[in-house]
Order: structure tokens, then sequence, then C-alpha cells
């Protein structure tokens, strides 16, 4: 089962002929979780061929306008495709008085329940039951997330000459072993997962860090990902308006991007002014190896892991 991570939307602060405004979703068996909500994110989400009816979570970083004024025409064109589904909203606050102003002001007949939760503190922050949800405050100017998504570990590979060799006849004792159950055999012995089963695989790591300057927690925070999309605003000469804005630079996202130990780095949040990523990605390449600028609708599949790190 890959997860696949679609860039909706790239851009800073304003849309371009070539970028829209942030937003990344990523789809995981039938979910979908949504990383910021940019203008015409709803647009862009018919274009990728993603759909409005699976089970669906949004994560907003921050209220700046370029993350979140997407929300209301997601709100329109879901109940106007008539979905019924809850879709969960989490963030900073003032994220519900925001949803609650939409519902009251906009002329629209909403057909699905909304459940919006105010973060209030770092650390785990939803949890289901193949994956969770972390965040943490990163460096701004306002409040705002970063986060991520952790995969729980899966059972590791079942060993079918060890479960034979233990008596367990093959059908449904073969499968509660494979999903973590111990099993009492036909003579009274018992059979623990562990007696046939491999060490547990790792799950994956997607961590976003929307906008922010760089920070120690943020470097913890994505510590083994799998896949850190973190904001490159501007490039390495502009560091000071980068720091006054609260914005970081391709080198420091793959100084993050190394410290953590992540696998891959890509980079978003573009500012309007590069019509070409070129310099942004040679940048970060003298620091770290692995690494894009996104575009929108590019794709990333990120397989299964059968191995430990």
């Amino acid at each position: 089962m890959s997860l696949r991570v679609v860039f909706l939307g790239t851009a800073g602060s304003i849309p371009t002929t070539k970028r829209s405004l942030p937003a990344i979703a990523i789809r995981r068996k039938d979910e979908l979780i949504l990383f910021d909500c940019g203008e015409g994110a709803q647009r862009q989400m018919i274009q990728a061929r993603i759909g409005f009816h699976r089970k669906t979570k949004v994560f907003i970083t921050h209220m700046h306008g370029d993350h979140v004024l997407g929300l209301p025409g997601l709100f329109q064109t879901m109940s106007l495709l008539d979905r019924d589904k809850k879709l969960e909203i989490y963030g900073p606050p003032k994220i519900k008085a925001f949803v609650e102003a939409i519902q009251q002001t906009v002329q629209f007949t909403l057909t699905f329940p909304i459940e919006v939760s105010e973060i209030e503190k770092a650390g785990l922050i939803c949890e289901e039951k193949e994956y969770e949800i972390h965040a943490i405050w990163t460096d701004h100017g306002i409040p705002s997330l970063a986060y991520a998504l952790i995969e729980k570990p899966r059972p590791g590979r079942f060993h079918q000459e060890k479960a034979k060799s233990l008596g367990v006849p093959k059908g449904p004792l073969w499968s509660r072993l494979q999903h973590g159950s111990t099993v009492k055999l036909p003579d009274g012995r018992i059979v623990k997962p562990e007696d046939v089963l491999g060490p547990p695989r790792p799950g994956r790591k997607i961590v976003y860090t929307g906008d922010t300057r760089p920070l120690e927690e943020l470097v913890e925070l994505a510590e083994n990902a799998d896949l850190l999309i973190h904001e490159a605003t501007f490039d390495d000469e502009l560091i000071e308006r980068t720091r006054e804005n609260g914005h970081s630079t391709p080198s420091q996202a793959a100084e993050t991007a190394k410290k953590a130990g992540a696998k891959w780095l890509v980079l978003t949040h573009i500012s309007a002014r590069y019509k070409e990523p070129k310099l942004l990605l040679e940048q970060a390449k003298k620091i770290f190896p692995k690494v894009d600028v996104a575009e929108d609708f590019m794709e990333i599949e990120l397989p299964l892991l059968d191995k430990n790190y």
C-alpha cells in the first residue's frame, strides 16, 4: 500500500501562472489528508483527480490567508457534490472562529458535518489505528504549526515454516498470529506472534513544515523522515529578508534535512520572484543530495518499507 503525495499548490503568498497556493494532499487507502488549503484548492483537487467523497482530514499550519482561504471554496464544492462524510479540520487558535464565520456568512447549504479541533499544545494531536499525527509550534511570527504523519509499525513477516513446525494449522490461526494475536492450539499449547513473525516493520513518516524559520524542534520532528516537505521561500542571498519574514532558505532547509537524517527533501512555498527554481535546487543540493523543488501536481509514491532503518 503506497502513500501518494500530491502537491496541489506550491507558491508562497501569491499564486503565479504555474503555481497555486499552499496545499498538499496525501492519499492513504480510502482516506485523504490535506496539509493547508490555499485559494483554489478544490480546483487543484479536481485536476489531480483526487475526489471529494473520501474520509478527509485537513491540517492548517497557520492563519495567513494563502494557507487557509481555500476552505470556503472547498466546503461549497463538497456540498454541491452531495458529500455526506464528516470533514475533520485541525489547526491553530482562531481556526474554529474562521470556519464558523464561513458558515454564518456564506450562503450555501452544508451537506456534511464539520469537526474543528484547535491545537493548544505540541505533541500527538490525532491518532488512528494505523498512524498518528504529531505537531510542533514553529517560528513564523504568528502561531504556526508543523506536522508529522507517522505510521505505526506493522507486524513482521509471517514465517509459514515456523508455524507448521509448531503445529499451527493453516487457516484462521495463521491470520490471528499475523495480526499480532496469541493463539491456543487444540492440544492446549500457546503460540505467540513473536514465535512465527520476524521483527516489526517500520511505518513511513512524512513531515510538513509550513512557514518557519529554522529551529531545533523541527529537526527533532523530522528525525528519520522518509519525506521532509520544507518551505524555501527565498534563496540564500536573501537570508536577511527571509529571517525578517519568518521563512527559510534552501540551504537552511537542507541543513534541517541533514541533521534530521531525512531520506528525501522537497522544497515548496516558492516566492513568485523565481520563474525557474534551478537556483533554489542548486543551493540545497550543496548540503543535502536527495532534494527536489515541488511543482504543482507533482506526485510522490512512498512504498511500504520491509526492513528496519
